[in-house]
């Protein structure tokens, strides 16, 4: 990606293959948050606003809202571990991705859709419980269908 200058908030990246997302607070400053692997949460991380805006480079990608929220359920789902219905839907999805891959095939139009489906209900969940738990980055409006946060 080559440097830009500030678009439109939310905005949404792969930095070094986490998701990061920049959001502007009350007074219009922008902030950088990173999807922590251990919690699931959002980690501060305004050192990144300028390398991403600014600088660039090949490890920073721009996503779309639904890449975003897509690429943080799948992160969400490979490295955390729980109990309770969040848990359930993340190993649906890891059941039907293993079927396609034990039977060496991408998945299917139907597969995708549900996938896609899961992970959008998955991000609203699971975004719902960190605002409960005071997570001041949390936004689950931003997963709600044409929803930006």
């Amino acid at each position: 990606m080559n440097s830009r200058p500030p678009g439109r908030l939310p905005a949404f990246f792969s930095y070094y293959e986490t998701p990061l997302k920049l959001i502007s607070d009350e007074v219009g400053r922008i902030q950088g948050w990173r999807l922590s692997r251990k919690t699931g949460g959002w980690e501060r991380a305004d050192e990144l606003v300028r390398k991403v805006l600014l600088v660039g480079g090949d490890e920073i990608e721009e996503l779309s809202r639904d890449e975003f929220i897509g690429f943080t359920e799948h992160d969400r789902g490979r490295y955390l571990r729980g109990s309770g219905p969040i848990f359930a839907l993340y190993e649906t999805v890891s059941a039907i991705e293993e079927q396609a891959d034990a039977e060496r095939r991408p998945l299917t139009p139907h597969e995708t859709a549900l996938v896609t489906g899961i992970r959008r209900k998955t991000f609203v969940m699971f975004e719902e419980e960190l605002r409960r738990a005071g997570d001041p980055a949390a936004d689950p409006l931003l997963g709600a269908e044409g929803g930006e946060g």
